[in-house]
Formats: structure tokens, C-alpha cells, sequence
């Protein structure tokens, strides 16, 4: 990555912030869109977000984007800038649809009149919606019926459809669920435990406890990313899709107690949901295997390493989770 001109879109999320951090290290020139207000992020905690080239603006102004590529002679585009929050996309579906959608459209746009040499777009696991077969697979069909799994599902296939129409070096990323230092998305299981924990308080489960997710720790995640970058280099990506999780299903209320075992926290904790909440999917885990019998990726971090470097992480920056 040494001497790429990278754009990052939503580099001030969990992924984001880890893999800019990551590619400043390995010497790539970053740009990063940034939308204001942006709450406090590890990109700027770390240090990193002063390393890179900063453009205010949003994923709705196409010719913002399409100026950003051109004059920053932008030859990768990681797109992970979204609407994430799954109860806010059935709220309020069509700033859901807008973000994920179209913005994704302008990006890949921006991308297609520029000529850009390699694409990759986040999409997600929950665009094969709550399908009984697992785990999934990338042949699967994407069955999305809840409005941010199908936002998520349509940026997919647009991706993709660059690719196959304008010849886009375009590759799309499923990941599992994400978890590490930096998320502040308190609604999500991990960050709220975690708040909990420190505040020393019960963590709050909106859930019975019983769904189950496939957790894959961010650092993880960033080198999942850059063997996708790799096999674009090397022409075997394009237009593919690839899953990325550690392919071991872990319910709720187990990976909440896991972590409150690590912090030798003994208070119980606070489950207030009855059932699976509205919009969400019962079961998921993936099968990563083509992209590890590809590029030889496959995760490092285990969930009981990966929860401790979590909480480890937030005990130095508390001001993240400050209410």
C-alpha cells in the first residue's frame, strides 16, 4: 500500500478508524470524507486523522465525490460509510435508503469516471436476510426483508453490477459482526456491555439473550480487508463477493457474560427483551473459506482476546463512552 492514494469512506466509524490507521502505517497516502458533526473517534483519539487529507462532506454530493477522486488522483476507494443502526433504519428507512443506497452509487460513480484501479464496498452479513441455511455462503442468495438489511443487500448488487457493465475493479465485503475498541454505537451488545462495566452498572441486553451472531474482532477485520485489496491487485476479485466472520455462531447473553467475566464484574445482567427485537435476524454466522483459501486470511484474535483488548481499549479513552 506504500505510495497509494487511498479514499476511506466513513473512516471515523470502527472499521474505518482501524483500517486508516493501518494504512497511514504502511505508507499510503489516505484522504477521508469526513461528515460534520463527527462524534469523537478513535481516528482523532490515535492521532491518525492528522496524518490524512480531510474532505468535509457527504455521501449524497455526488460532485463533491467525483471532485475528491479526480484531483486527489485517487487509485483505491474503501467505501464503508453507512446508516449501520438497524432500529434508526426502520424508523426512518429513507435516510437508511439515501446513505446506503445512493450513496453508494455516487461513490461507485465517482470511482467509474475516474478509472479507479481497485473498489472495495462494505456490504454486510445481514444482506442474506434471515435465511434458515447456514452458514452462509456467498452463492446464497441475498433475501434481505428489513429495511437496513436491504439497503445493505442493494448496495451489493450494485457494486457489483459495476463491474459487470462498466468494468469497475470492484470487490464487495460481507463481514460478520464487528466488534473492538472505538465503536460508540451503544446499542450494539459489545460497547453497551462494556459502558456498563466501567460505569458499574448492569449491562442492558434488548434481546431475551438468545440470538446468535458471528463476532470478528476489527483487527481482523482490517486484514480481511486488505486480502481483498491484494486479490484486486492481483485480478481475481473483481465483481466477487467475500465473506469475512469467525464462523462460530455466540449468543448475546453469553458473549455479555464472557466479557463481564473478563472484567470481574459479578453484578447480573439487565435483559429487558422478550424474543428476537423487530428487524432483527434470530441466527447468523458465515463461512469465510473463499476468501481464506484465496488469500490465506482467516482471523487471529478469538472472542475471549478480542473482548479483553476491547475493554482494555475503552479503560484508556473512558471519554468515549462519558454520557
Amino acid at each position: 500500500m506504500a505510495g497509494r492514494r487511498v479514499l476511506v469512506t466513513g473512516a471515523h466509524g470502527l472499521l474505518g478508524s482501524w483500517l486508516t490507521r493501518r494504512l497511514v502505517e504502511l505508507g499510503a497516502e489516505v484522504t477521508v470524507l469526513r461528515l460534520a458533526p463527527q462524534p469523537l473517534s478513535a481516528l482523532a483519539l490515535d492521532s491518525v486523522e492528522q496524518q490524512c487529507q480531510i474532505v468535509d462532506g457527504d455521501l449524497l454530493d455526488a460532485e463533491l465525490l467525483e471532485r475528491t477522486v479526480a484531483s486527489g488522483k485517487i487509485d483505491t476507494v474503501v467505501h464503508l460509510a453507512a446508516q449501520a443502526i438497524v432500529g434508526t433504519a426502520n424508523l426512518s428507512p429513507r435516510p437508511t435508503f439515501e446513505a446506503n443506497v445512493l450513496g453508494t452509487w455516487n461513490v461507485l460513480e465517482a470511482a467509474r469516471l475516474s478509472e479507479v484501479a481497485r473498489v472495495v464496498v462494505a456490504s454486510s452479513d445481514k444482506a442474506y436476510g434471515s435465511s434458515p441455511v447456514l452458514p452462509y455462503v456467498e452463492t446464497m442468495p441475498l433475501e434481505a426483508s428489513h429495511p437496513y438489511d436491504a439497503s445493505k443487500a442493494a448496495a451489493d448488487i450494485i457494486a457489483r453490477s459495476y463491474w459487470a457493465t462498466f468494468g469497475l475493479p470492484v470487490a464487495v465485503t460481507r463481514l460478520a459482526n464487528l466488534y473492538g475498541g472505538g465503536d460508540q454505537n451503544r446499542s450494539r451488545l459489545i460497547p453497551e456491555t462494556v459502558a456498563a462495566v466501567i460505569a458499574g452498572r448492569a449491562p442492558v441486553i434488548r434481546s431475551d439473550g438468545s440470538p446468535e451472531r458471528d463476532f470478528l474482532y476489527v483487527a481482523d477485520a482490517v486484514d480481511a480487508y486488505l486480502a481483498v485489496l491484494d486479490l484486486l491487485d492481483a485480478g481475481g476479485a473483481s465483481g466477487e463477493p467475500f465473506n469475512a466472520g469467525s464462523g462460530v455462531p455466540r449468543r448475546a447473553l453469553d458473549v455479555a457474560a464472557t466479557l463481564c467475566q473478563i472484567a470481574a464484574f459479578d453484578q447480573a445482567l439487565d435483559v429487558r427483551g422478550e424474543g428476537v427485537p423487530d428487524g432483527e435476524i434470530d441466527r447468523q454466522y458465515i463461512d469465510s473459506s473463499k476468501l481464506r483459501e484465496l488469500s490465506g486470511w482467516e482471523p487471529a484474535v478469538d472472542l475471549e482476546e478480542g473482548l479483553a483488548l476491547t475493554l482494555e481499549w475503552y479503560r484508556e479513552h473512558p471519554e468515549v463512552l462519558a454520557d
